[in-house]
Parts: C-alpha cells; sequence; structure tokens
C-alpha cells in the first residue's frame, strides 16, 4: 500500500500498524486539519467528512462557539471528580433536564458507558420497583443491535465478530427481531422482564430503519407490561435523522434515553442517561459512577453543544437535505446495476451496494470516493454510510452528491 501514498503519510501508516492495536481498519488517509463539514489531509487535499466521527460531529469540526466555551473553561477548571460540586454542572443537568423533559441526568463519557449505565438502572428499578426476584432481571435487545464492545455489550450481541473468543458472556439478555411486534410483546410478558432497548434506526446494522408506527407500539407493549423502553440515541439522536430525538417522529418519548456522540461537538466523549425520578433515584451513592463524568469541562462543552444545534437548526437543516439527498440519488439508483437502494432519514443514510463477490465491493466505492474528495466507509460490509455534518449546506451537498454519483458510474457493469 505505501508506494502509492508520499513518505510522510507512510510513516503515519507504519507508526499505527507497528505500535498500535490492529482493531481498526481504517481508510488510507492521514489527517491534519477539519472544520464544519470539511477535512484536509497531510498534503492539503479538502474532503467532505461524511462519517462525522459516527455522527459525533452533528455541529461540524471546530465549531467556533463550542471552541470558545472550550479554552475559556480549560483555563479555570477542568476536573473535579464527583467528589465535590463545582459550578458547571448542575447548570448542565437543569439544561439537558428542560430540554428533554426528564426529572433527572446520569452524565458520563463514552457512549458504550453510558448505554451499560441505563442497563444498570434498569435492572435496579426491577428489583426496587417492579419485584423481580433477586438476580432474574431479563432485558430484551433486538437483533443486530450494537451500542458498543464492553463485555455487556457484547453479550447482547447477534455478530459473532463482536463475541467469538471473549466469553464467558453476561446472562439475562434476551434477543427478539428488530420491528417485530408480535414476538416482542411475548418477551415483554415475561413478568422477570425490565427493559428493552433499542436504537431507533440500526446504525452498525446498516442504517436499518424500522416501519412507521413501530417505536409507538413499542412504547405501548413497554406501557403494557410494566418494561421500560430504553432508547439508545447515541448515534440517531440530537439533530442527526431530522429531529432533536428520532423517537420524536412518533412521539416515543422513552423510560430511559441514553445520548452520547454529538453531546460533545465531537471534542471529547460526553454521554447522559435521562430518566424520571422514580427510575433514576433507584441510585444510591456508592452504587455507580465515572471519575470523570460530569467534569466542569465536559458540562460546559455539553451545554454549548445543545444550544448550537437548537440555535442553528440543524435537525431542521437534517431534514430538508436528507430529502434532497435520497431523492437525487434514488434518481441514479433507479437505473443503477450497482446500488439496490438508499435508505435512512435526515443525514443518516445506508447505500446498499449489490455485492456478490467475496471482496467487499462497498470497500472499493469507499475507496475511490476517498480520491474523489468524499470520506465515508462501509458498515454491515455492503453498505456504505453516508451521515455528514449537519452544518453542511445545499450547496455543499449538491457538490457531494455529484461526486457520488460520478464515483458509482465507474463500478456499473462491473
Amino acid at each position: 500500500m505505501n508506494h502509492l501514498y508520499s513518505s510522510i503519510e507512510a510513516k503515519y501508516f507504519e507508526l499505527e500498524k507497528t505500535f498500535g492495536a490492529h482493531n481498526y481498519n481504517p481508510l488510507p488517509v492521514v489527517l491534519k486539519r477539519g472544520l464544519g463539514p470539511f477535512l484536509w489531509d497531510l498534503n492539503d487535499k479538502k474532503y467532505f467528512d461524511f462519517l462525522s466521527a459516527y455522527s459525533s460531529l452533528n455541529q461540524g469540526h471546530c465549531h467556533p462557539e463550542i471552541l470558545k466555551v472550550l479554552f475559556n473553561q480549560a483555563s479555570k477548571l477542568t476536573l473535579t471528580s464527583r467528589a465535590f460540586h463545582n459550578n458547571t454542572l448542575g447548570e448542565f443537568e437543569e439544561f439537558i433536564c428542560n430540554l428533554f423533559e426528564y426529572d433527572k441526568v446520569l452524565p458520563m463519557n463514552s457512549g458504550v458507558e453510558a448505554a451499560e449505565s441505563a442497563v444498570k438502572i434498569a435492572r435496579k428499578w426491577g428489583y426496587k420497583k417492579k419485584g423481580v426476584k433477586k438476580n432474574n432481571a431479563k432485558i430484551v435487545f433486538p437483533k443486530n443491535n450494537f451500542w458498543g464492545r464492553s463485555i455487556a455489550a457484547i453479550s447482547s450481541s447477534t455478530n459473532p465478530i463482536a463475541y467469538k473468543n471473549f466469553g464467558p458472556l453476561l446472562s439475562g439478555f434476551e434477543i427478539v427481531p428488530y420491528d417485530n411486534l408480535n414476538l416482542l410483546e411475548a418477551k415483554l410478558k415475561n413478568p422477570e422482564c425490565v427493559g428493552f432497548m433499542l436504537e431507533p434506526i440500526q446504525g452498525e446494522a446498516g442504517i436499518i430503519v424500522p416501519s412507521d408506527g413501530y417505536l409507538s407500539n413499542v412504547k405501548y407493549l413497554c406501557n403494557k407490561y410494566n418494561v421500560l423502553f430504553i432508547a439508545d440515541e447515541i448515534q440517531t439522536g440530537l439533530g442527526r435523522t431530522g429531529k432533536i430525538l428520532a423517537t420524536d417522529y412518533e412521539n416515543a418519548k422513552p423510560d430511559i434515553l441514553v445520548l452520547g456522540k454529538a453531546l460533545s461537538g465531537g471534542i471529547m466523549p460526553i454521554s447522559a442517561v435521562l430518566a424520571s425520578n422514580e427510575i433514576m433515584l433507584c441510585l444510591q451513592p456508592g452504587e455507580h459512577g465515572s471519575t470523570f463524568g460530569g467534569n466542569p469541562l465536559s458540562a460546559k462543552i455539553a451545554k454549548k453543544s445543545l444550544e448550537v444545534i437548537i440555535d442553528e437548526k440543524l435537525a431542521e437543516n437534517a431534514f430538508e437535505l436528507g430529502e434532497l439527498f435520497r431523492s437525487s440519488l434514488n434518481d441514479y439508483i433507479s437505473k443503477s446495476s450497482t446500488v439496490k437502494l438508499i435508505r435512512g432519514k435526515g443525514l443518516l443514510n445506508g447505500m446498499v451496494i449489490n455485492d456478490n463477490s467475496q471482496e467487499s465491493l462497498a470497500w472499493e466505492i469507499c475507496i475511490d470516493l476517498m480520491k474523489n474528495g468524499i470520506l465515508a466507509k462501509p458498515t454491515n460490509k455492503n453498505v456504505i454510510r453516508f451521515a455528514p455534518p449537519l452544518v453542511i449546506n445545499k450547496t455543499q451537498i449538491k457538490k457531494a452528491i455529484a461526486i457520488i454519483k460520478s464515483t458509482l458510474v465507474k463500478f456499473e457493469n462491473k
């Protein structure tokens, strides 16, 4: 590979290969700068970022208002731990609870930490409030779920790549097909079931959008059987799908809401779990925590990151440009032998590639997209995820669409 690149690029490839764990397979590009929807490599080549760090950068790279807050707070106080109070956390907690209409928030760091916290809270609620017998609580997940790679997360996974050779796995997790209400109801009827956690749109599985009415019916069934509806909106939330939350499309307010990624504006790991007093106050001092969760710097950044999404109407922009993106590409797909379809909501979209070869055609297309100025990656082998920062404008996305179409032409009838 290295002979295709400059010696300085090859140096960085080799450094990561030599000293880094081999748990990622990145595109062969070395990035040094980002601004808004764009990235630049070592040779100052400019790219559209169509991954947004898996939707962590809804506000775009290096948003000036978020950076201002970062620099200002970092010069005053960054970390106290939760052993003490600080003068930024409470203001953030009040803001996010009022915004999403919950009583309490548990601030954490990474998305998987927040999702695992939600699982712990649901179990504790099950024992304290629902009366489930000790160590019998069950939490249901849809097939092809993805919420991280911790031992707990892979214990609910149906992907052998995630769980193979990492056992023994945790018990108490059960699986149902996604978007199947009948089989879900059969699980929720179990009096030991305390929660159902799902992504409103499955991201890693290939941008799988459920049927209309699925989320509202999930909410109804969870209420009917006294089971907590847990929405993992780490990737789908905060404007990405054209609403502040993807569950807003059906007024399916979750009992426990899990947020992450763009809560940070792409600056640092920040996540949060929101719930009612009845649910959240099941946790008592010493039962859960995080040294960095809710630190003064993250509290300031998260509050400003949310304000940017609201003030700049990024959800509305995502809705409008998502409609344009899909309709423009559907015009091409109707005559394509390479692409089956494009699906998604807002600016979270997956292009499904016809791929009967052993090598991934989606990967080859992403390499050519990179050469032509767009950075995107496959998920679930034959689906290319397109998720640009929500600050992208109509002129820019039209240019990106033109690049995508011209890139695909090379692969027709291949």
